[in-house]
């Protein structure tokens, strides 16, 4: 057990994150949007929209705002103009922070990230500064409530084309090559594994141990950039122990 899955290292912050739902779901929308303009508005034929529209059901937004979405980035040639940019940057003690951001206006979301990293005692980094420190992964989520025994699963898994296993407390996590998350999950679900969730994530190579103090300033580093409405998601390169963990909690 590696702890290091993005879905167990976060599960403590998913009550925050329930009570920005609002924010949350418009996020979600945003990459449904984006990946259907650039891809097609049908996720047979377009595995970022496949992804997008798996993510954003994982997060409990409604079918009526991904078909929405969906019909939104159809329209010709209506709507917003988004494009995806990747910041970089340093945390306390030099934690790595990886940002992935939509944004209709890149002066200001670089603006306003600067100053979130000037505040917390961090600095924002040049392209490819910490991006080493991480690799894109797929993951896919089971719960144990439901999944087989785990030597059952490690087979359904190697049968499907999967990379790992791990157990993470009350889930299983699947690893994939990105561009194979979807279809291994399909592979799953048609052997009769219940899903949990699906994405691609940001892992680091070499999780590095921190103290409390340290995990503190980088969360509250990374509860301020999360709650800019262009930010998408948020990568460090801590080693979050289950103790690290329930301190945070705490």
């Amino acid at each position: 057990m590696s702890g290091h899955s993005k879905w167990a290292t976060t599960k403590h912050r998913k009550a925050a994150q329930d009570k920005k739902r609002s924010a949350l779901f418009s996020k979600l929308s945003r990459i449904v949007y984006v990946a259907a303009k650039a891809g097609g508005p049908d996720p047979a034929n377009n595995a970022a929209l496949a992804a997008a529209i798996e993510k954003a059901r994982s997060y409990s937004l409604p079918k009526d705002k991904i078909d929405a979405a969906i019909k939104k980035a159809a329209g010709a040639g209506e709507g917003e103009s988004y494009e995806e940019v990747v910041y970089e940057g340093y945390g306390a003690n030099g934690v790595a922070i990886y940002i992935e951001a939509l944004t209709d206006n890149r002066n200001r979301t670089a603006a306003d990230i600067r100053s979130a990293f000037t505040r917390a005692g961090g600095n924002l980094a040049a392209t490819g500064a910490v991006a080493f420190q991480f690799e894109r992964v797929g993951e896919i989520v089971i719960d144990k409530a439901t999944a087989p025994d785990e030597e059952e699963l490690l087979l359904l898994v190697a049968e499907a084309g999967g990379e790992d296993l791990e157990d993470n407390d009350e889930e299983f996590v699947v690893l994939t090559r990105p561009a194979d998350v979807m279809r291994v999950k399909d592979a799953l679900v048609a052997a009769g594994v219940s899903v949990k969730g699906a994405e691609l994530t940001m892992r680091p190579i070499t999780p590095v141990a921190v103290d409390l103090e340290t995990a503190r300033k980088v969360m509250r580093l990374i509860d301020v950039l999360e709650e800019n409405d262009d930010v998408q998601d948020v990568y460090h390169n801590m080693e979050m122990t289950e103790e690290l963990a329930a301190a945070l909690d705490s």
